[in-house]
This record gives C-alpha cells, sequence and structure tokens, in this order.
C-alpha cells in the first residue's frame, strides 16, 4: 500500500496529475520506501518509512520517454544527461531495478499508462534546462561483435584512457585497478590491494631470477611489486597509452629499469615458446572476448615453461554465453565496449582443453564488493575535483557502473575467480602438496 503526501505548490502545471497516477500505478505493490520529484517541484511519497533516496524528473519529457520506452538503460542514460537525478543512497536506488522488473502489467493496463504518459507529451510541460549535459556515445559495440585486435585496441583506450588524474582521485596508491584482498572488511584500500598484490606472487612461488609475464600489466603495479619484494625480472604488456606511460615512469622512479619493462603490444602478438617461468593476468581476459578464449589461453600455454604457473584472475558470469541483457548491453555501451563474461567452470574447462593442468580455484566475490563500494565512496569525495578530468555525464557512468558492479558482486550474479595452474606434463609437481607456504610468513606492510 502506498501513501503520498505533496508540498505545497502553485496550482499544478498540466501533466503532474496524469505522472502521479502512473507512478502510484507502478509502485503499488512496492515494499520499499522512495521520494520522487516532478518537474515542478511537488513531490510524491511511497511507502511509510523515511526515504533513502530521492529519485528527481527535471523535465516532464524524461519522465514520458521513460515511461513510453520501458527500458532501463532510458533511466541509466538519462541519470548521465543530467535529465534525471538521484539524491542520497545510490544503492537503495538501485534496487529498484529488481521491483521494476517485476512488475506484471495486463495489455489494458500498460495502454492506459502509454495513453497518459502521450497526454503529458501533448501538454505543455516545463523545458528541458538549456544547461542539460548531452551525453555523447564516444564508442559503441553492436552485441555479439567478433572481438578483434582493433576493438579490443579502441575499447581498452575507450576505458583506460580516460585520464590517469582521474583514476589518480580513488584508487589506491599504486593505481591497482583490480579486486583487492580484505583480511577483514575494515582493512584500508591500501592494505588490501598491497595484500592483493603479495598474495599473487606467494602463489605463483615467485623466486628471484625468474621472469614474469604479466598479460594486460596496467599501471604497472604487480610488475614493479614482483621485482622489488621476489626479485624476478618482469615484463609487462598492455594496450593502454596512459597506463604504458605511468608504468614506464614508475619503473624509472622507482629505479627498476634492468628488472622490469612494460611494452604496448597485444598477447596475440607474443612471440616465442616457454619463454617466462611464471605467467600471470589480473582483470584483462575479461576483455579478450569468448571466441577467443581458446586462442588466449593456448598463448599462454605455449609461453610457459615446462613446470612454471600461469595466474589467471578475472571476472565471470553466473550464466554462460554472454546473452543479451540490461546488464550486458550496459556493459558493452557505456564501460567495456568489447567485455565479455563467461561461467569459471567454462573457463576451466577450456583451461585444460588448450593443455592446462588446474591446481588452485579461489573465490574473491565478497573482496570485489568491497573493493568497489571503497572506489564508489573515494570517487564520490572528489566530486568536485573529477571534474577538472572528466565532463558531468562521464563522472555519472562511472559512478553509476562501480555501485552496480558492487551489488551484482554481493547478489552473487557475478563472480571473480584466480585460477592457478600449469602445463599439463608427466610426473609434474609444480605446487607444493598444500597451501601452508601462502600464509606461512605474514604480508608484506
Amino acid at each position: 500500500m502506498t501513501t503520498s503526501t505533496e508540498m505545497a505548490l502553485p496550482p499544478a502545471i498540466p501533466g503532474i496529475e496524469l505522472a502521479k497516477h502512473i507512478l502510484h500505478r507502478l509502485f503499488r505493490d512496492f515494499d520499499g520506501c522512495l521520494r520522487i520529484r516532478l518537474w515542478d517541484g511537488s513531490e510524491v511519497h511511497l511507502g511509510h518509512n523515511h526515504p533513502a533516496f530521492s529519485l528527481s524528473f527535471r523535465s516532464s519529457k524524461a519522465f514520458q520517454e521513460l515511461i513510453l520506452a520501458r527500458d532501463p538503460l532510458r533511466l541509466a542514460e538519462s541519470y548521465f544527461q543530467g535529465r534525471i537525478d538521484i539524491d542520497g543512497d545510490l544503492y537503495s536506488a538501485l534496487k529498484l531495478r529488481h521491483h521494476l522488473a517485476s512488475l506484471k502489467l495486463s495489455l489494458m493496463e500498460k495502454a492506459e499508462l502509454a495513453a497518459k504518459a502521450f497526454r503529458i507529451k501533448l501538454e505543455k510541460t516545463a523545458s528541458t534546462s538549456s544547461d542539460t549535459p548531452k551525453w555523447e556515445k564516444t564508442f559503441g559495440q553492436k552485441m555479439g561483435l567478433e572481438p578483434s585486435k582493433d576493438l579490443n585496441r579502441h575499447a581498452i583506450s575507450f576505458h583506460y584512457d580516460v585520464s590517469n588524474d582521474f583514476y589518480t582521485l580513488w584508487l589506491d596508491e599504486q593505481m591497482v585497478y583490480s579486486c583487492a584482498y580484505y583480511e577483514d572488511a575494515s582493512q584500508s584500500l591500501e592494505q588490501a590491494q598491497r595484500d592483493k598484490l603479495d598474495h599473487i606472487c606467494r602463489k605463483l612461488r615467485l623466486k628471484p631470477g625468474e621472469r614474469l609475464l604479466d598479460i594486460g600489466c596496467g599501471w604497472g603495479a604487480l610488475i614493479c611489486w614482483a621485482a622489488e619484494h621476489y626479485g624476478v625480472s618482469a615484463y609487462g604488456i598492455t594496450l593502454s597509452q596512459n597506463q604504458y606511460d605511468h608504468a614506464q615512469r614508475t619503473i624509472k622512479q622507482r629505479g627498476l629499469e634492468h628488472k622490469v619493462s612494460v611494452e604496448l603490444l597485444d598477447y596475440r602478438d607474443l612471440q616465442g615458446e616457454a619463454r617466462f617461468d611464471k605467467l600471470v593476468s589480473v582483470g584483462m581476459f575479461e576483455h579478450v572476448g569468448l571466441k577467443n578464449l581458446p586462442t588466449y589461453f593456448a598463448i599462454a600455454n605455449r609461453l610457459l615453461k615446462p613446470g612454471g604457473l600461469f595466474l589467471n584472475h578475472g571476472i565471470t558470469s553466473d550464466e554462460g554465453g554472454w546473452k543479451k541483457t540490461v546488464s550486458t548491453e550496459f556493459i558493452n555501451r557505456y564501460i567495456f565496449p568489447d567485455g565479455q563474461l563467461e561461467t569459471v567452470s567454462t573457463v576451466q574447462k577450456i583451461m585444460e582443453d588448450t593443455g592446462f593442468e588446474v591446481h588452485d580455484v579461489e573465490g574473491l566475490r565478497q573482496h570485489y564488493a568491497l573493493t568497489l563500494r571503497e572506489w564508489v565512496r573515494r570517487l564520490d569525495a572528489r566530486h568536485e575535483e573529477a571534474l577538472n578530468y572528466v565532463t558531468e555525464p562521464v563522472y555519472r557512468v562511472w559512478r553509476l557502473y562501480m555501485a552496480a558492479c558492487a551489488m551484482q558482486f554481493e547478489e552473487g550474479n557475478t563472480g571473480i575467480y584466480q585460477i592457478l595452474a600449469s602445463r599439463r606434463e608427466p610426473f609434474s609437481s609444480p605446487v607444493p602438496l598444500t597451501r601452508r607456504d601462502l600464509y606461512r610468513q605474514p604480508g608484506i606492510k
């Protein structure tokens, strides 16, 4: 049951009452609580408790388009454009998608709501603010497009070459843009990311003098950590010019030129066989594309020395095949144009089919939820500074994207796994009999 309380205002402009009728029907069975502010300033309260957030429509057009389109992505786009604002708890607002997805309207009800929405459009309404930001699609991908080298390169640039300064605002001091590893939820992001880097190095059982390849090395945090703390010779590749430039500066600043190198290179262009003692890839294979996963793992297998170890750290889906949904279309349209996820079981099968023996699989779903929430908190706290490097629409894309991803991990629809493997060899023993060596010493602080 819903109740409405309206502010004392001048006579309602045409369309306001129609909008309220539509809202009361859409939220008739809503079991939460929210406040909706319409374009004339009036408010509709739905539910009985104090609302955790407010949804504000800046124009009747934004409201009318949303009702007629019945497309959740239209709501997201309106938020990016500033035609809809969310005040208060963003995570509570994102839960609205469950209510909207569960709505069961008869054909008659749909027709009645559409008719009311059309009447709002025909009546005179407040014009959209002239300063409303315009969202321009810089890059897009049709669902199902097969990832190629050109697509991967442009997609990486689209996502990672926003601005190093922008990422610096909310990442940790080492610029690690992947899931942290929390000993407990109260731990700082900086410590959790250091622990993650060390956890990976321990799993790989890195030893002084070994050669390490990092496929998709980002801003270079892991290759520098491995060289400094484990004495390896590390080589990283990336497709992002910004990441490459930052990594080169970091290597020089730390005096690691003799141990660490980075190159702008596609993994498919890596040459040679059995070149590296250890391989690692963190948060990269999501860009590979489902059709290219066998090629990706086959190349990794070719480059790894017998007895060596390969750790693949990546996001997975609870459904296979990367089917077209609201979530997948949102990610491909605004965040990762080439991103595609697969189930962890399928990933393991492909690894085995390309000659790997899987030794260890660790799920970090809860860790990524904590990481994403901390990123959002930091980004929110530095909103004004962020606008020095990106536009308001881009800021809103990142804010909504990371908050939505945090909820996906919390709800269990998305997972993330570290899979440790080696080339399948007779009489091979590349890892100890137990995991005790991973936890024998305290992590490096």
